[in-house]
């Protein structure tokens, strides 16, 4: 069933990028693998897949003896910092940086470690109280500012839509959410590589990839729905 799901997966990311005039290997599909036993994700990677997205420190923690070394894991919920410890030196970026303190904590983790993590500034585009991120307009001066640490490296801004069942509903924010991207980058702040653009999840993601995400993070598209 696995490899059937990312067949379809894979299948309407393609169709995506056509439809938007743009190349598949533009757009990185990550592999929401949170609360998922070891073996659905083997047999995930077994399928080519090398990106998985988790939600909790302590799974990555747990998952990550029991993959090769080309398995690369990204941090995707909220992050507290006392449990950066659990992800510094097995996660290859942190997309939900979403305030000051927790982006001087990842800095110093770092440090410590003699690494550079990449980390993506999160957006509450649509302004809900029940998400994480800073606010749009306030996006560019918290850029700024994380940039200035070192340890950290600012490589683009993330989002999570609003649950939806019209992926259309969701447009607008991932429009507005690649304007914003667009706009930051030609400001050419130093230490900031705007290169990546987290947004669509597996209600929405083919509507993220026409309005230009470069990673779409998709659980229950390819693993089914959660228990």
């Amino acid at each position: 069933m696995l490899k059937e799901n990312l067949q379809e997966v894979e299948g309407r990311i393609a169709d995506a990028c056509a439809r938007s005039g743009r190349k598949r290997d533009e757009v990185l599909l990550v592999a929401v693998s949170k609360t998922k036993p070891v073996e659905l994700i083997r047999e995930a990677y077994e399928e080519g897949i090398r990106d998985f997205g988790e939600n909790h420190p302590q799974e990555i923690r747990e998952k990550y003896p029991s993959f090769p070394p080309d398995t690369r894991w990204h941090m995707i919920g909220h992050l507290q910092t006392n449990k950066i410890k659990y992800i510094i030196e097995r996660a290859c970026m942190v997309h939900s940086v979403d305030s000051i303190h927790l982006a001087g904590a990842l800095s110093q983790a770092a440090l410590g470690k003699g690494l550079v993590m990449p980390v993506l500034a999160e957006v509450n585009m649509a302004k809900e109280d029940s998400k994480y991120g800073v606010m749009p307009e306030d996006a560019e001066d918290f850029i700024r500012q994380i940039a200035a640490l070192e340890g950290i490296r600012v490589e683009g801004l993330m989002t999570i839509a609003p649950y939806t069942d019209q992926a259309e509903d969701n447009r607008i924010y991932f429009r507005e959410m690649k304007k914003l991207f667009v706009d930051i980058k030609g400001k050419n702040i130093d230490n900031v590589n705007m290169c990546h653009l987290s947004m669509g999840m597996t209600g929405d993601f083919e509507v993220a990839i026409e309005e230009g995400a470069t990673m779409v993070r998709v659980g229950t598209g390819i693993f089914g729905a959660r228990s």
